[in-house]
């Protein structure tokens, strides 16, 4: 299982971190290591001094694919779902001022969140889906999946040019402005069309 994410899908939240919008999906893989273990809470690494969440919309990959049309695109997937992407945003800024990878901001132990799956006909339009993220009972986040740059069958589409995506494959989508840091004893919980279908204590 691999975990292929997308960054800047989100104008607002292209802003707010002043990064150029992209031509193309910018995509960046997580190791299955960073997978949080159900029921577990997340601890602050000690590397990091300032830990970022970031919700975003999830799928999950159903069957082999590759070089995927984007018309194809809906029968490789049946659930979707909600994570938190957790950045190590003082270690990503350091390696992109040097122009390096910045893989460990991103890929470190614990820092893919993943909730309860979801059956994607339980919604009408998965372009046009709400979610959020609350902090301590406070929304800090909110995103439509209607503001995608890029929606959910064209990512799988783009990404499927050069990763073969195999069955249990997660993709995260990108996550809307309002990213912001975690301090211990944050509570973490996000909503998708008003059903909580994640949640996470900070250590």
């Amino acid at each position: 299982m691999k975990i292929i994410c997308i960054g800047r899908n989100y104008v607002d939240h292209i802003e707010e971190l002043a990064n150029e919008r992209p031509r193309d999906p910018v995509v960046f893989i997580k190791p299955d290591s960073a997978v949080l273990p159900k029921e577990q809470d997340f601890y602050i690494p000690e590397f990091s001094k300032e830990i970022h969440y970031e919700i975003e919309v999830l799928v999950k990959i159903k069957k082999v694919g590759k070089h995927i049309n984007d018309k194809f695109a809906h029968t490789y997937y049946d659930e979707i779902g909600l994570g938190i992407d957790f950045t190590a945003r003082d270690l990503q800024s350091k390696l992109k001022e040097k122009g390096l990878p910045w893989e460990i901001s991103k890929g470190f132990d614990g820092s893919a969140v993943i909730g309860k799956w979801v059956d994607k006909t339980n919604f009408q339009d998965l372009n046009k889906l709400n979610f959020s993220l609350s902090k301590n009972g406070t929304i800090v986040q909110k995103g439509n999946t209607a503001l995608m740059l890029w929606n959910i069958d064209s990512l799988i589409s783009y990404v499927s040019k050069f990763f073969m995506l195999k069955k249990g494959d997660i993709i995260f989508t990108g996550t809307p402005a309002g990213v912001g840091k975690i301090s211990a004893n944050d509570y973490l919980s996000a909503m998708l069309e008003g059903e909580e279908l994640l949640t996470v204590k900070i250590k």
